[in-house]
């Protein structure tokens, strides 16, 4: 199948039937004999989702009227995309894209005048760009006001970072080895990497490559995993023969990292309401050597798996926007809609209300999300304390990002590297 093709019909499942990109790729990319011809399926997939409200503005600038196709639609952002934003020569880029719209002769005509005059009228249309604050900055308007009121000061970086493409960072497994020899088998891989000043277990590449090529990846050396993700299991300061909970655990990163840094726990109990995403921290411990005892359970029902026990330590990874990670996953700004947010918070009050009496006395419960928004960050738990009269916050000192409200900790995108990531501690007396 032709890849300019196959990543339309990809971007076609995301912007009409409202699927992940990630879900997507991993349907119909494994069509796709080549590595290279993948890479590049990714790559225009990942581009133009970025850069989805730029390109479209463009499109509508240029034409009389919508385009009914989606596919089509989407194989002009396509061609928009590759003569902005890729190394690929104009006259290729366009008859290829044309070529891609062979069993549809009826659009050969209107991408190839399209993406033509396109070329002809660049700068003016990227001087039109300043007239529309979603097409300038590739986000739709009620996420540019959202981070305005949240984020006064750090808004236009937000806006700016999210659009960049992420950097792959490693962590550690101590269990097998430590960081500076990690870094030496890099170096004898002829991979460029540096430590990560935040994180005991980080390692950032200057290039991403693939896992296949990592030192002793499948023996479990190493994991990927971003750096603010990696501060977690510190944060929950685990101590030898606690029992530990790590609620909404898939895909297991958190769960594996504090089995690391502390093997001697009584137990760790992760739980995760979907099966098959289970089925990931499963296949991702036993790559790293690890045990825990996983449980296919809703965090809002405990009653129906927990066994009565209190926990020393939970974490609790809440469903929440993913508004820090729009740099992994740009599809976000195309999926996640304003009255969401309502819904996400109301999820995760309920399910913190539902947790919390699993909680021993004098133990901590870290709550965390990959979110920028306050709604489910600082104002939630605030809002949470004042319903529990036994919980208090712990203040959490910053090596990175900045103190909020009442100690928690928020990341902004892009800090040090990092995802937009918040941090609580809460106590319970």
């Amino acid at each position: 199948m032709n890849t300019r093709w196959l990543a339309a019909r990809i971007l076609t499942k995301v912007t009409q039937d409202g699927e992940s990109l990630t879900s997507a790729l991993d349907v119909l990319l494994p069509n796709v004999a080549s590595a290279q011809d993948r890479a590049f399926v990714q790559a225009l997939c990942y581009g133009v989702c970025r850069y989805y409200h730029r390109l479209d503005f463009i499109l509508n600038a240029l034409v009389a009227k919508p385009i009914k196709s989606a596919e089509i639609k989407a194989l002009v952002l396509i061609g928009f995309y590759q003569l902005e934003f890729m190394r690929v020569k104009p006259h290729a880029a366009v008859s290829e894209t044309v070529l891609a719209a062979r069993q549809h002769t009826w659009a050969k005509a209107l991408i190839n005048g399209v993406l033509r005059n396109y070329l002809r009228n660049k700068i003016t249309l990227i001087e039109q760009l300043t007239t529309n604050k979603p097409a300038l900055f590739s986000h739709p308007n009620w996420l540019i006001k959202q981070f305005n009121h949240d984020w006064p000061e750090h808004a236009a970086t937000l806006l700016e970072e999210n659009n960049q493409s992420p950097p792959m960072v490693l962590r550690v497994n101590q269990q097998k080895t430590n960081r500076a020899a990690y870094l030496g088998l890099l170096t004898d891989a002829e991979i460029v990497a540096e430590a990560m000043p935040h994180n005991p277990d980080g390692i950032m590449l200057v290039k991403p490559v693939t896992v296949e090529r990592l030192p002793q990846f499948s023996e479990g050396w190493v994991a990927v995993q971003d750096g603010a993700a990696q501060l977690a299991a510190y944060l929950l300061e685990v101590q030898r023969g606690q029992r530990v909970l790590d609620v909404c655990a898939a895909p297991g990163g958190k769960t594996a990292h504090i089995l690391e840094i502390q093997p001697d726990l009584q137990s760790l109990v992760a739980v995760d309401i979907d099966e098959n995403r289970l089925q990931r921290v499963r296949d991702n411990l036993l790559r790293l050597n690890l045990t825990a005892t996983l449980i296919t359970g809703d965090a809002l029902n405990p009653q129906e798996w927990w066994d009565g026990k209190l926990f020393d330590r939970i974490l609790l990874d809440a469903p929440c926007s993913a508004t820090g990670v729009i740099r992994r996953h740009p599809d976000i700004k195309l999926l996640r809609k304003p009255q969401d947010i309502a819904a996400i918070t109301e999820l995760q009050k309920n399910i913190l209300d539902a947790i919390w009496p699993l909680l021993a006395p004098g133990g901590v419960l870290l709550y965390s999300t990959c979110s920028v928004l306050k709604q489910e960050n600082v104002n939630q738990v605030m809002d949470f304390l004042e319903r529990h009269d036994d919980a208090r916050q712990l203040p959490i000192t910053p090596v990175v990002g900045q103190q909020v409200d009442g100690g928690g900790l928020q990341i902004l995108t892009g800090e040090s590297a990092m995802d937009g990531f918040f941090y609580a501690r809460i106590t319970k007396q």
